[in-house]
């Protein structure tokens, strides 16, 4: 029987390839996704990946969603906490908006999917929980107090809830990608990012299959010995 994978932010960036990545291996792939409709239609008709809409930094949303999901595709076996946003600014001209909106939607989501399947993962006696950090949450960044602390909390969560699950059979990693070549990396002004890429040591930005193979290899079978661990995939860029 295939087992089914949900993916938050699964439609663009680097969640679109993790869903690709996945569905290649023979899972049963879910991709959530909040505002860009257009992208979701897109990509669900390229794909053929069932897409569910709904805010997964609201609480009641993610049981909504999940209950949908179950629904047609079955019992989540994988979920892969990618969703995620910026709201740049300086601490001093950083809004209490900014704040809550990239916490709630980087960290708050990551507690809101994973509270929803892990009682019937512990049952069943299997589950991968994959979350998707930073390299920012690790070695910080000016102008990202907000996006670092989300992305730090990540990790802290990943550890715990490994040591929590560990005996039930299932894992908990987290996955803190370095710069990678997507639409949110691609913004940035390119003066900025050429000075981010120079200080790359392998001289180029990532790219989202180098994380999606990531996420293919903790969700297999052959990871089961790897939990609370989170793998940097940087280029060299920093070392934790």
């Amino acid at each position: 029987m295939k087992k089914v994978a949900v993916v938050t932010g699964g439609t663009r960036g680097i969640g679109a390839a993790i869903c690709e990545a996945l569905q290649k291996e023979g899972y049963k792939v879910a991709a959530t996704y909040q505002g860009n409709d257009d992208a979701a239609k897109k990509f669900q008709e390229n794909t053929g990946i069932a897409v569910f809409k709904f805010d997964v930094s609201d609480y009641d949303a993610c049981k909504e969603g999940v209950e949908k999901i179950v629904d047609k595709l079955g019992a989540v076996d994988v979920l892969v906490n990618n969703a995620g946003i910026t709201r740049d600014a300086f601490l001093h001209k950083t809004t209490p908006k900014h704040w809550h909106d990239v916490v709630s939607t980087n960290l708050n989501s990551v507690f809101n999917m994973s509270r929803l399947v892990i009682e019937g993962m512990r049952e069943r006696g299997f589950g991968r929980i994959i979350n998707i950090s930073s390299i920012n949450g690790q070695a910080g960044q000016a102008g990202q107090t907000n996006y670092s602390a989300a992305k730090a909390g990540v990790i802290g969560f990943t550890k715990a809830l490994a040591q929590e699950s560990a005996s039930k059979g299932i894992t908990v990693n987290a996955i803190a990608p370095g710069y990678i070549d997507t639409e949110m990396v691609r913004a940035i002004p390119s003066e900025v990012l050429s000075k981010i890429v120079e200080k790359i040591p392998v001289k180029r930005l990532g790219k989202a299959e180098e994380i999606a193979a990531m996420v293919v290899f903790l969700a297999s079978d052959k990871a089961g010995f790897a939990t609370g661990a989170t793998f940097a995939v940087n280029g060299g860029q920093y070392f934790s």
